[in-house]
């Protein structure tokens, strides 16, 4: 757990780090510079979430080794549930301070959800649902993912 201390706001106490995957983590499918050696840092203190619904097919490959957990949402059993409401879904289900990291339109709901939102900007650009609907916006994953390795960065973007 990472815990960080938002001066006129609250303590949040987070405990997951739940990733979209195409577009956040990675590019057109390849998991981008620096990626790896982060989440494998982070994972001393947090669960690590991939929540994905796999664009380029290649986020079992990519991620086998690091310590994440996938949801691939392309083989989710119930089709009834759009993809964007199950990342909500499962944002919620953990039931504690969460930050999500996305950058699509089905990111939304999920950013929304989430006690810290994290709208990324990179190659893939993002929708403009995804930013409104977070708390913060960054234009790297590396410097997201640095943001709980030195989480005293977070305090200037939330602090009121």
């Amino acid at each position: 757990m990472i815990e960080i201390q938002i001066p006129g706001l609250r303590v949040l106490r987070v405990r997951t780090l739940v990733l979209d995957y195409n577009g956040t983590l990675a590019c057109d499918g390849a998991l981008l510079p620096g990626v790896s050696e982060r989440l494998r840092e982070l994972s001393k203190s947090l669960d690590i979430v991939v929540a994905t619904a796999d664009t380029c097919g290649t986020v079992e490959h990519a991620m086998d080794g690091l310590p994440a957990t996938v949801h691939n949402l392309a083989m989710r059993q119930d089709r009834s549930v759009d993809e964007d409401e199950a990342k909500a879904r499962l944002v919620r289900a953990l039931q504690h301070d969460v930050v999500f990291v996305g950058n699509g339109r089905n990111d939304a709901p999920a950013l929304r959800a989430a006690a810290l939102g994290i709208a990324i900007i990179q190659a893939e650009c993002a929708a403009t649902a995804a930013l409104v609907a977070a708390d913060i916006v960054a234009t790297d994953i590396t410097n997201v993912l640095d943001l709980f390795i030195k989480p005293k960065r977070l305090i200037a973007d939330l602090r009121v």
